[in-house]
């Protein structure tokens, strides 16, 4: 068995292309859709994170602007850029890209973002209302991986998934989602983590593997059940003197031998990266149609 490629960058380009027509729908009622993307420090991966943010909104026809801080920028600075953003109509979504630096706290920086604008869905507010089964803005990791088990055909509902990770990014939302019901749940869920013991045991018991560990390589084909479909989160830069740029992307998967295991897979790059960036847009165009209001 020669696993199907999930390819994130073709699913995004179909939901973008729905997108497009809901910008279009909304400026001809006078209303463009406004993102603010706030970056403190140089990071390289934040600022290509960023610069790809930018080049979808374009493509969108969104009003994006980045609001670019020194790595030195304090925290009551940030703070108080974030309140502006809040009260500017001309942004109907706020991101701040993180990591921060070590000096500022991302919890209060997030908290501080109004959640009728948390187009990352990751405010308090908004992750409760996604365990209450009552989700504003869905985090956009989580968010892309829902829709890319939809459009090429695995409906996790019914379905056992494992996912390996529990962060608040990926592991803890993605789970929430997945148990929902509804349309895009009604899985079976187990989530592992580092305090798993006998990963593989857990793993191969799994319909839907999502490993989401920022661990290069960690699952192995012997961890993957037969026919199993899965979804690698892991975009880990390690040194490759090959490349131009010194460094490649490497995924929490061995890619190479689980893709003759497993019935699909998601490569890395292009799998789930750009869907991420995809459903930021989704929750940009849901901000300026007025859903993200009322809080």
């Amino acid at each position: 068995m020669v696993a199907a490629m999930i390819r994130g960058a073709e699913i995004g380009a179909r939901i973008r292309a729905e997108l497009a027509a809901d910008v279009g729908r909304l400026k001809a009622d006078g209303i463009v859709p406004g993102l603010a993307v706030v970056l403190v420090g140089e990071d390289p991966a934040s600022a290509s994170y960023v610069s790809n943010k930018a080049r979808a909104c374009r493509e969108l026809g969104i009003a994006e602007r980045t609001f670019s801080l020194p790595a030195s920028t304090d925290e009551p600075a940030l703070l108080a850029l974030v309140d502006r953003l809040n009260a500017d109509p001309a942004f109907h979504g706020i991101l701040v890209q993180l990591p921060l630096p070590g000096h500022i706290d991302p919890g209060t920086v997030l908290f501080r973002v109004d959640p009728g604008k948390d187009v990352d869905g990751l405010h308090p507010v908004n992750l409760g209302r996604l365990m209450s089964g009552n989700p504003l803005f869905l985090p956009c990791t989580p968010a892309g991986i829902q829709q890319m088990l939809l459009r090429s055909g695995f409906d996790p509902a019914g379905r056992r998934v494992v996912i390996c990770g529990r962060s608040t990014l990926v592991g803890k939302p993605l789970a929430n989602m997945l148990v929902q019901k509804g349309r895009g749940g009604n899985a079976t869920v187990t989530v592992c983590h580092t305090g798993t013991g006998n990963l593989g045991d857990v793993t191969r018991t799994a319909d839907i593997l999502v490993a989401a560990m920022g661990a290069p390589g960690t699952i192995k084909a012997d961890m993957v059940k037969e026919g199993a479909v899965v979804i690698d989160v892991g975009t880990t830069r390690v040194e490759d003197p090959s490349s131009p740029r010194g460094f490649s992307l490497a995924g929490d998967v061995d890619f190479a031998a689980v893709r003759e295991k497993a019935a699909a897979i998601t490569p890395v790059p292009g799998g789930v990266g750009p869907m991420t960036v995809t459903m930021l847009m989704a929750n940009t165009v849901k901000a300026a149609k007025g859903k993200g209001s009322g809080q």
